[in-house]
């Protein structure tokens, strides 16, 4: 049976996309399923920002493919673990879990490495260095995470 891993963010469109094609590059795919979705229903159907899509592609990864999809409380069923990039999205999602085990599988991305922050920091409003950082921060995470699951 596949563990299932969720990555969310705010829009689904800059960090989860990342998170999801870092994390499938680095798990055995036969093993590990990994998908992305956001706390808000922007850009449903739509593709990453075209600057995770460079940024991704800059670093051998192809996430162009991918469609921007909201959370839902299915998910909480669907997925072993569900980790968000910010502590907004935390709440959001942890306020929707019906009971103690769908609230523990929520986690902080970040909590799995010491990069000297929490929260993977949203590049939307920024340049393109920021949407590096964030590629970088997320790389990390997503290296400790495969080493758990491989």
């Amino acid at each position: 049976m596949k563990t299932k891993v969720l990555m969310v963010c705010l829009g689904n469109i800059c960090r989860s996309p990342l998170a999801e094609g870092i994390l499938q590059s680095k798990v055995n795919t036969d093993a590990v399923f990994v998908d992305s979705a956001g706390t808000a229903g922007y850009h449903v159907g739509n593709p990453p920002d075209p600057r995770s899509v460079a940024v991704a592609q800059k670093h051998g990864l192809d996430i162009s493919l991918q469609k921007c999809r909201r959370f839902s409380q299915t998910d909480f069923k669907e997925f072993d673990l569900i980790y968000v990039m910010d502590r907004s999205n935390f709440s959001d999602i942890a306020s929707l879990a019906q009971n103690h085990q769908e609230a523990e599988k929520v986690k902080l991305l970040l909590s799995e490495v010491n990069v000297g922050i929490q929260e993977v920091p949203d590049p939307y409003h920024g340049g393109e260095q920021g949407f590096e950082d964030v590629y970088q921060m997320i790389d990390l995470a997503c290296e400790a995470i495969a080493k758990k699951l491989n």
